[in-house]
């Protein structure tokens, strides 16, 4: 008799515990519009669609918001009851239902101007693309000088995300390194960080030796013009810092 009262209480303990970890695996705490509530999944669900909040760029359109959480258009239009896709405030809070996990949504455009590629690092702990566009419009500047920036999970960004710019999406000159003339004929890409102190993330290297290789691949710029903005011919700055890992840097470049 206290054997089976014994195997009894294991088998309830055991559903109970079952039934405990399923729901905890099954839920999504989201927040809908207008609620001050943050999202939540366990880890085993991150990859599941869930909805989320995200801060507009300078240059994002609903068209290039909708590709990063592979969602249509019309479902991010009709939650924020946008009246106007083509006006879209910067710094504005966009709620996405059902989003799969961001994705880079890189637009490679036919141009022979293209011909180096400059890597700088913002030599700032935090930022991102809005905070840079703020910076360089203080400065008289167009607008932010770079035309992309990579992450490194501050101001609101994941680790390793790459915000593509006006200045790329527009294809216009760079404002980000004025020796050679680099700006009229150089890519600019920015890391988000300060790399004669701290280290580049694994995310951040991970990201920055993709894009530079679909871009020198894209462009054919050889490995000879793919440089920090210190090595460029008259510049005065040990930008992209001093810590910088080329070598680890060049040997994960496609070869070519």
């Amino acid at each position: 008799m206290k054997s089976i009262t014994k195997k009894l209480s294991v088998c309830l303990l055991y559903f109970f515990m079952t039934l405990l970890l399923s729901s905890c695996t099954a839920t999504h705490l989201v927040r809908s519009p207008g609620e001050s509530a943050i999202y939540a999944t366990l880890p085993d669900a991150s990859h599941a669609p869930r909805g989320l909040y995200h801060s507009v760029a300078p240059g994002e359109t609903l068209w290039r918001i909708a590709r990063m959480y592979d969602v249509n258009v019309s479902t991010i239009k009709e939650a924020n009851r946008i009246a106007n896709v083509k006006k879209l405030d910067i710094g504005r809070e966009l709620y996405i239902p059902d989003a799969s996990p961001r994705k880079n949504v890189i637009i490679l455009y036919p141009n022979d101007q293209w011909k180096y590629i400059i890597i700088h690092h913002s030599a700032t702990e935090i930022g991102n693309s809005m905070q840079f566009n703020k910076a360089h419009l203080r400065r008289g500047w167009e607008g932010v000088g770079y035309h992309f920036i990579v992450d490194n999970g501050t101001c609101g960004k994941d680790d390793g995300q790459i915000e593509t710019t006006p200045r790329w999406i527009k294809q216009l000159n760079g404002a980000h390194c004025k020796a050679d003339n680099m700006n009229e004929k150089a890519i600019g890409i920015c890391l988000v960080g300060n790399f004669s102190r701290d280290k580049v993330s694994s995310r951040q290297m991970r990201s920055l030796v993709s894009l530079v290789n679909r871009l020198r691949g894209f462009y054919k710029i050889p490995k000879k013009n793919i440089m920090g903005h210190g090595q460029v011919q008259g510049a005065r700055t040990e930008c992209p810092g001093s810590r910088f890992p080329w070598k680890k840097f060049w040997s994960r470049l496609a070869r070519g």
